[in-house]
């Protein structure tokens, strides 16, 4: 899964997340996927390489 679609994946449940700062939004896009994950719609396979995935782009936005 790319970070593409996991915002799309987000987007099937209508969260549209854009303030406009990239960190934010990946904040955001953190408490959606814990939200889903909580209320049973996603797995724990999907939940951890959704968190990887953000991780991962979090970690690009710092350098």
């Amino acid at each position: 899964m790319t970070y593409f679609e996991l915002v799309t994946f987000i987007r099937n449940y209508q969260g549209y997340i854009y303030t406009g700062d990239k960190l934010a939004d990946l904040a955001l896009l953190e408490e959606e996927v814990s939200e889903l994950y909580r209320l049973g719609i996603i797995d724990t396979d999907f939940y951890k390489e959704a968190r990887l995935i953000l991780l991962q782009e979090k970690n690009n936005q710092t350098k």
